[in-house]
């Protein structure tokens, strides 16, 4: 009983998640006049939803965009989070703990707070309108120094000893002997850097004009409230469908890995 309770319980939690998406989707592939009347399954399906998207807005161009920015960022935080956090969990040095007390203070301050200085720092440097604003400010992250260092605290250290006396300095500690035994931690930094890159609206809204230059949800954004769809929610939805399916399908390959760094190396001292 217990267990039928708990599966039930489950079951209708994760039909709460999922319906509002699935709405979004079939919403998007039935036409404009049958939305309000939409049931649980359509009558008719129709992609002029997403031929109209595409007609009104360079989505293709918007969506490599994304996928570059996204995938640099990720990169670049993988190597240069994992420095810090290598750093911080096996380097003694003096000030270390105050380093690591300063960046979990960080990771209290809105984004907002930074937001000024940090455009004006784009601005002088001229990279305004360029995909380095919207790269170089995001590839030091505060939460994924924290999981690295939390990961490589739960290696042992016979193993970096040994590769030290092997000859190993520590970028090859670090990238060849450390990565490889913290895959599901890589995997969920990756995941989590990714998703929070790839649905990031205000700050592109502020450094990026040039339409050629924008990322989708800007794009989508703007599209969206900007007058272009004119007030066709079938439109909108299926501009939403589209910004929300990479994501989808990067999680259902990686989700193994995600789930397990969360249950164990991620979130232990």
């Amino acid at each position: 009983m217990k267990k039928i309770i708990l599966y039930l319980t489950l079951g209708i939690g994760a039909l709460a998640f999922i319906y509002p998406f699935y709405w979004m989707v079939t919403a998007s592939l039935v036409p404009e006049n049958e939305i309000e009347s939409l049931t649980l399954l359509p009558h008719s399906l129709s992609l002029n939803s997403y031929v109209q998207m595409f007609e009104k807005i360079p989505i293709g161009r918007a969506f490599f965009n994304s996928i570059f920015v996204a995938t640099m960022v990720t990169g670049g935080v993988l190597v240069l989070c994992s420095m810090v956090g290598y750093a911080l969990s096996r380097l003694r040095f003096a000030g270390r703990n105050l380093i690591f007390y300063i960046i979990i203070f960080t990771m209290t301050l809105p984004f907002q707070i930074t937001l000024i200085p940090n455009y004006i720092l784009m601005v002088k440097l001229g990279w305004i309108d360029s995909f380095l604003a919207l790269i170089i400010p995001y590839l030091i992250n505060a939460f994924a120094i924290i999981m690295f260092r939390q990961a490589f605290q739960t290696i042992p250290q016979d193993l970096i000893d040994a590769a030290r006396i092997d000859g190993c300095g520590e970028f090859r500690i670090i990238f060849q002997i450390l990565w490889p035994n913290i895959i599901p931690s890589l995997v969920t930094i990756g995941i989590i850097t990714f998703m929070a890159t790839w649905n990031e609206v205000l700050w592109p809204l502020i450094v990026i004009r040039d339409e050629n230059l924008m990322t989708m949800p800007q794009l989508v954004t703007l599209f969206a409230v900007g007058g272009r769809a004119e007030s066709q929610l079938g439109v909108k939805l299926a501009s939403a469908t589209v910004l929300a399916v990479p994501i989808i399908i990067a999680y259902l390959f990686f989700q193994k890995y995600f789930i397990q760094s969360m249950a164990s190396t991620g979130m232990k001292d």
